[in-house]
């Protein structure tokens, strides 16, 4: 069979937050050879839509995206950061962000402690706000959010 429906080799996507209303969420996307396309509007004003294929896995708790919105929404305006050098101080403090997430649900049973997120520097050019790279406990991915645009 030749329809997308059917066939099994075909990507599905997944629009995160497709309507605009979701408010209060975050996820990682965990990069992972699934068929299944995440796709999230990232980039402040610029209202990019990035994706990555893999796996989702949500984040729990109250105001997740603080420290992250005072960094793209306060300092940036906005304005997302992706391909842009990022100044030292405001480096320091999307690292503080990240780590202060704090909990990630791993899917691996051999984890003793709840596992953290860190900031992913090597692919530091892709970050913008609602879309920050991050290495995981299962691999590399992407921490996501709701774009304020």
């Amino acid at each position: 069979m030749t329809d997308q429906i059917h066939d099994m080799t075909a990507n599905r996507y997944v629009y995160l937050d497709p309507d605009g209303c979701g408010g209060g969420w975050m996820f990682v996307i965990v990069a992972a050879p699934t068929g299944v396309v995440y796709q999230n509007q990232c980039g402040g004003h610029a209202c990019a839509q990035y994706e990555q294929e893999g796996y989702l896995v949500p984040l729990y708790g109250a105001n997740l995206d603080e420290d992250l919105n005072a960094i793209f929404v306060g300092e940036l305006k906005g304005w997302g950061m992706r391909g842009q050098e990022w100044p030292a101080g405001m480096l320091d403090r999307l690292r503080a962000a990240v780590d202060a997430l704090g909990i990630y649900g791993s899917g691996r049973h051999d984890v003793s402690s709840p596992p953290s997120l860190v900031l992913d520097e090597s692919r530091l050019s892709e970050a913008a706000e609602a879309w920050i790279p991050v290495i995981t406990p299962d691999g590399p991915g992407v921490l996501v959010w709701e774009n304020s645009d």
